[in-house]
């Protein structure tokens, strides 16, 4: 296991605090970095993979871009953009209001169940299974995380 300090190279931070903030901060880089790779295979990033998870427990019904700006893990993506990247792969598609053509709502194909089940599947298998964390420890760092956020 390698220490924060050894990560990036630095010996000395001004606290505890400070030193817990830059270790969540380079434990979230090496988590994206991890499912970026991971999702490579099925044609996704991470964020897409977010709005497919998204739709799907929306399911049986669709959701707006802002529903889905709302839940998404990444806040600053553009998640109209990311909307029409998966429309060109065939995973969402877009579903237009009679009345208000600017009204749009998406919903995710039948593709998009099927990378997403397999993404999702290939996630457990290499990122939650190969976890060096016990289960309860992880109960422990996710409510040490809620508190942290505040």
């Amino acid at each position: 296991m390698q220490s924060i300090e050894e990560a990036i190279q630095q010996s000395k931070f001004q606290n505890n605090m400070h030193k817990a903030q830059v270790n969540v901060l380079y434990t979230a880089s090496v988590l994206d970095a991890a499912s970026t790779q991971m999702l490579k295979p099925f044609g996704i990033s991470p964020q897409q993979y977010n709005i497919l998870r998204i739709l799907k427990g929306c399911q049986p019904k669709t959701a707006s871009i802002k529903y889905l700006t709302e839940r998404m893990l990444d806040r600053m993506s553009n998640a109209s953009r990311l909307v029409d990247k998966l429309k060109a792969k065939g995973l969402v598609e877009r579903i237009e209001c009679p009345n208000d053509r600017r009204q749009v709502e998406i919903s995710i194909t039948e593709k998009g169940m099927d990378i997403l089940v397999k993404a999702s599947a290939e996630m457990q298998k290499t990122m939650v299974a190969k976890s060096p964390l016990t289960e309860e420890e992880a109960g422990i760092l996710s409510d040490l995380l809620d508190r942290f956020r505040g």
